[in-house]
């Protein structure tokens, strides 16, 4: 186990140095097509989560530069307050609006879902961009660790419950999740909330993203005949807030070669603009591709195979069952 954990850490390491930072950017964009981000969506409904900073906010201004209506989905209300200026000044969109939740809570998610579902709107887009990695053991007043109930339980109970919205945009709807190469150097577990062992945050967070895109997995199955596609995608090293403050000495190493949050947002941006018919459903992208999910000899692959017993936990605990 020692030496195939020590095999992900040096792959991810080599792979994502190669691949994840601004260089990498600036050499796949080489492939790039350019009037695939030409399009224009007005009329369009996008709800992006975590959207006051970094991949998020990019992400949001990137929709509402392209004419769709944006759901600005933050925790902090000043900060969202802020972020809804800015965006409506620097498009001129005004169908840009903000909606408080804090993700890490399945009540709050129960009670935003319900309140945005008397809007009887169409949801074209769901961009699953809200997360975060705590370092620290912390629990929510709901009793669950910090980092799974924001990253998984949190993305989980909101997809679920956005499915009815979504199918009103059939068969143009989509959810678009923001997972982290990360996760390359972690399989699946049913310890969701890392109750084995001592705590490790950074393993957490890569435990996190690897249920994520496998829960896109599993819901491009189980939803295929909605009208509705799933992606789950990576962003690469960027230089966000949340990245500098919850790895300060990643951020300081690689100052100057990470990505900026609007190369990060590329590619979710990417996915919510192309055509369904130009995407595989329930594939990871990256850099506007199909991605892999597993790195050679990682040994993850088999991993998914307990996708099945974690949804039912998670059916669980948001207590759809």
């Amino acid at each position: 186990m020692f030496l195939l954990k020590t095999w992900r850490k040096t792959a991810f390491g080599v792979f994502g140095y190669l691949n994840f930072t601004k260089a990498g950017f600036l050499d796949h964009s080489k492939n790039f097509k350019p009037e695939d981000m030409e399009i224009q969506i007005p009329g369009k409904n996008c709800i992006v989560t975590g959207a006051n900073s970094g991949i998020g906010y990019a992400t949001a201004e990137g929709l509402a530069k392209r004419g769709a209506t944006v759901y600005l989905v933050c925790r902090n209300k000043e900060k969202g307050e802020t972020a809804l200026f800015d965006i409506r000044t620097k498009t001129g969109n005004q169908n840009v609006y903000l909606e408080i939740c804090d993700l890490s809570s399945v009540n709050e998610i129960k009670s935003f879902t319900s309140r945005f579902s008397e809007k009887n709107v169409p949801v074209h887009a769901l961009v699953n961009n809200g997360g975060l990695l705590e370092q620290n053991r912390v629990t929510t007043s709901e009793g669950y660790e910090l980092n799974f109930a924001v990253n998984v339980l949190g993305t989980y109970t909101m997809t679920e419950l956005m499915v009815p919205l979504l199918e009103k945009a059939s068969p143009d709807a989509r959810v678009i999740t923001v997972s982290s190469g990360g996760m390359y150097t972690s399989p699946l577990t049913k310890d969701l909330e890392y109750s084995e062992g001592n705590f490790n945050g950074v393993e957490q967070y890569a435990r996190n993203k690897r249920v994520q895109v496998a829960l896109t997995e599993k819901w491009a199955e189980k939803y295929k005949n909605k009208g509705i596609g799933f992606y789950s995608m990576h962003p690469g090293w960027a230089a966000t807030p949340g990245v500098a403050k919850s790895l300060p000495s990643f951020s300081e190493s690689f100052a100057g070669k990470l990505r900026t949050s609007e190369e990060g947002a590329d590619t979710v941006i990417w996915l919510t603009l192309q055509p369904k018919e130009k995407l595989v459903s329930g594939a990871f992208y990256f850099d506007r591709a199909e991605a892999p999910k597993h790195l050679t000899f990682a040994g993850t692959r088999d991993s998914h195979a307990l996708i099945d017993s974690i949804v039912d936990s998670l059916n669980s605990m948001a207590s759809f069952v």
